[in-house]
Order: C-alpha cells, then structure tokens, then sequence
C-alpha cells in the first residue's frame, strides 16, 4: 500500500511537472513560425460556400 507521504510528494511532482509542459508548450505555440503556406485550394476550403465558389470564378 502506498503512504500518505509518498502519495503526496507524487501528487506534487507530478502537478509541477504538468505545469512546466503547459509553460513549455504555450512558450513554443507563441514563438512558432509559420513556413507552409496554405495552397489556394486550401484557402477555398477555409472560406464559406460562396465566397469559396465566388473567389474561384475571379
């Protein structure tokens, strides 16, 4: 059976721990470049139906 000590000292690493990756993972999201650019197929697909059929006929 595990201690009410050593269950406390994982709990609190293991919060930490979690909470340094989300430190970490919101660090790089807001610092990354973006290299590929969308195709213009892409483009259409993100736009609503019209604007979509619209931009294709221009």
């Amino acid at each position: 059976m595990i201690s009410d000590t050593s269950l406390y000292t994982l709990a609190v690493f293991l919060g930490s721990a979690s909470m340094l990756l989300i430190v970490l993972y919101h660090f790089l999201e807001v610092n990354a470049k973006d290299t590929a650019a969308l195709s213009d197929e892409r483009k259409a697909d993100s736009l609503p139906a019209g604007a979509a059929k619209l931009r294709r006929e221009t």
